[in-house]
């Protein structure tokens, strides 16, 4: 996918972070935008400035988690001229030890951070099939879906799983020949509010204790990193260069490549498995 001006790009997990980066960035491109979150006042304050710079834009709270509000969404796309670019972005994290966290933690993360992208799919593929247009997906992993380390444990598998289902799908478009590219977004540190991800949990939904010793200080860790981390219009630029040239991988940090190189060495030797998340320090 070559020319984005006038085309319409939907992008989840809009308001903050990555998702308003890819917004901006989408806006300097000429293209309409429909944002989606569920942080309501950050979307509106998105949009709001995006209109201001000259923008097409139309947003909607959506839960990614609910297949009709994806429905609802898609069809908002529509309506607005198509579907041109897909950006399935909205991601959620919640730190611990697998067994320390919640049944319902580790279902709001699965439920946002993969069946987001699940329901993204299923429910925007066929639309862009049947439209027949060059276009292109963009599925927001990260590069804990390439590496593995502990605390992390829900946030990871709901990354690795994201990886896969991005490897399966693109094969999937090949085979049917269809003008649909895709891309998975591979991330390490990124100045976003992932660590501050309460601010978006459900009504209801209880709060994680705090935690203590090692998973206290790992998170302080990964949290001071992220604080002085990529700027997020880095990684829209890098993504809009990997659609360009189709290229499925966005790796944004070329110091994280070492984790991943680490772990692949540890499976093809058999060795157990090491800390492979690298953390790149310089990447600011």
């Amino acid at each position: 996918m070559q020319d984005f001006e006038g085309r319409v790009a939907v992008i989840t997990g809009a308001a903050s972070g990555i998702g308003r980066g890819l917004a901006r960035h989408a806006a300097a491109e000429g293209m309409k935008l429909v944002l989606a979150d569920v942080d309501d006042a950050a979307l509106a304050a998105t949009g709001a400035e995006l209109e201001e710079a000259g923008a097409r834009v139309v947003t909607a709270h959506t839960d990614v988690t609910d297949p009709a509000a994806l429905e609802a969404l898609a069809e908002l796309a529509e309506r607005e001229g198509g579907i041109h670019l897909l950006c399935n972005n909205a991601g959620v994290l919640v730190g611990g030890a697998g067994w320390e966290t919640s049944a319902a933690d580790w279902e709001w993360q699965l439920g946002v951070n993969l069946f987001g992208v699940i329901h993204g799919l299923r429910v925007f593929v066929p639309r862009l099939l049947a439209a027949g247009e060059p276009a292109h997906i963009v599925n927001t992993a990260s590069i804990g879906g390439l590496t593995t380390g502990p605390f992390l444990t829900p946030y990871l598998v709901s990354k690795h799983a994201v990886v896969a289902l991005s490897e399966c799908t693109y094969l999937e478009l090949q085979a049917t020949g269809a003008p649909v590219g895709l891309s998975v977004l591979c991330p390490a540190e990124v100045r976003t509010g992932i660590m501050d991800s309460n601010r978006v949990r459900p009504a209801g939904l209880p709060r994680a204790q705090a935690r203590a010793g090692a998973a206290e200080a790992f998170e302080r860790g990964l949290g001071d990193a992220v604080e002085k981390g990529m700027e997020p219009g880095e990684v829209a630029r890098q993504v809009f260069d990997a659609v360009r040239a189709d290229r499925f991988w966005v790796l944004t940090h070329e110091g994280s490549r070492a984790g991943v190189e680490a772990r692949m060495r540890g499976i093809l030797e058999g060795s157990n498995p090491a800390f492979s998340i690298a953390v790149d320090r310089d990447a600011g």
